[in-house]
């Protein structure tokens, strides 16, 4: 069990950014969305995102509740933070397909994975550790004074829902 050493706690709601000069507990729960969690290990300060769709398509509020606004925003804040960017380290998680069926042809998950890691790459962040993609949602909780996540896979799928 992760030792969270802090009584400072959040709960990351979908299209959320969290990231703080103070150790906090940051808790989210994930399906087919993803979490991307960046740590400086020089100033030992970490943050987090919980995007739901991969791209912004240009239309209505560029919410972070997209990856690629999600991900530009999350480095901006920890660099405000007095982060250098040579220094970030990300772990990615979710990205799971969580709907058991047809009615989702769509891999919404696997497209939300792809794009994290190549907006990663492209600003030279390497991921050190990820635990993505497969058939069900995760809880997580990230110690952003230290960089560690602990993983709860959740058990099941959901089932399609059919209407009449």
């Amino acid at each position: 069990m992760m030792d969270i050493g802090t009584n400072k706690q959040h709960f990351l709601m979908t299209g959320g950014i969290f990231a703080h000069e103070e150790a906090h507990v940051v808790t989210t729960i994930l399906g087919s969305c993803i979490s991307v969690c960046l740590w400086d290990p020089v100033g030992k300060v970490g943050g987090i995102n919980h995007y739901m769709l991969p791209l912004w398509n240009g239309e209505g509020l560029a919410t972070p509740k997209y990856g690629s606004i999600a991900i530009p925003k999350l480095i901006e804040k920890m660099i405000g933070l007095g982060c250098s960017k040579k220094n970030l380290r990300a772990k990615i998680f979710g990205g799971g397909e969580v709907f058991n069926g047809s009615s989702f042809p769509v891999k919404i998950g696997d497209r939300n994975i792809h794009l994290a890691q190549d907006l990663l790459e492209a600003e030279k962040i390497p991921v050190v550790g990820f635990d993505m993609g497969g058939k069900t949602g995760r809880k997580i909780l990230y110690h952003t004074g230290t960089g560690d996540v602990l993983v709860k896979r959740l058990k099941q799928q959901v089932d399609d829902v059919k209407t009449s």
